[in-house]
């Protein structure tokens, strides 16, 4: 009898915080039913992780990274998973910046990487601001990792916050914001590298969005009425392998998500797929 494919709903989200918004986790969890969770940017040590507060939201699966008041990724999964202990110390300095699991599907696990990418903070010169040469290293490290095949093969997914709009159409206006960290020439064209590992990574979101229409991710807070000037950008992405094409079933940007008390400046990216 053949297998019948089973729903990955798979949602990625800087949550800017989990302690602090860890009632937006649970809405998040009610809004889209996701199976598994990317969090970036938790902001706390694993020992002070809120293991049990989020156990009760649904999630008893759960492999986390962290550090107090920065970085941090974790991944939340109602499925089970297997998490995968050999990957790199990125640059060489110990941020949590990266974890990847097994997620044990029928038939085919799914390897699934969390990135949280360096922000590069505001100078895009990498000999004036060591933050910026700390991405673009980031990123070219990461690129390596996969053109060597260290990652492993088989189906696999990344999602995460890249701190990258790699499209014209993935910010509110390509021309001004040619000079701005996260959309220049010398990130989107690193990112593109990166996309073109392991046979040429499938942009889930744009899949089913393309462009040139509109699609963000991210709207700073500096923005009062961010829904009426609309500046925004695409930072959060979700990748698949060649091979996962046709797993893609539907995509969601859940917008309102920048209106919740106390929201994050990044909303959940959301990739269903029949695995």
């Amino acid at each position: 009898m053949a297998r019948r494919p089973k729903r990955l709903r798979l949602v990625t989200w800087n949550i800017n915080s989990v302690r602090l918004r860890l009632a937006r986790l649970a809405d998040l969890a009610v809004a889209l039913e996701p199976d598994v969770i990317c969090l970036q940017e938790t902001k706390v040590t694993d020992a002070e992780f809120p293991l049990r507060e989020v156990r009760a939201t649904g999630y008893r699966h759960i492999v986390i990274r962290g550090e107090k008041g920065y970085n941090g990724v974790a991944i939340l999964s109602k499925i089970p998973l297997a998490r995968i202990e050999d990957v790199p110390d990125w640059c060489g300095k110990g941020d949590c910046r990266h974890i990847a699991v097994d997620l044990d599907i029928p038939g085919a696990p799914v390897r699934l990487h969390n990135f949280y990418v360096p922000a590069g903070g505001d100078i895009p010169d990498p000999e004036a601001n060591p933050k910026f040469r700390h991405k673009l290293d980031f990123v070219a490290e990461a690129t390596a990792w996969f053109a060597n095949g260290a990652a492993g093969g088989g189906r696999q997914v990344i999602a995460g916050d890249l701190n990258i709009a790699p499209l014209p159409d993935d910010v509110w206006s390509h021309r001004q914001l040619l000079d701005v960290v996260s959309h220049t020439p010398v990130e989107t064209d690193l990112l593109g590298k990166w996309q073109a590992t392991a046979g040429g990574w499938i942009d889930a979101m744009r899949h089913f969005v393309p462009p040139p229409q509109k699609l963000y991710s991210w709207w700073s807070y500096r923005n009062r009425d961010w829904r009426l000037s609309d500046r925004g950008r695409r930072l959060d992405h979700i990748w698949v392998t060649p091979d996962m094409l046709g797993t893609l079933k539907a995509g969601q940007i859940l917008k309102d998500a920048r209106d919740w008390p106390l929201a994050s400046d990044h909303v959940p990216v959301c990739v269903e797929m029949l695995v």
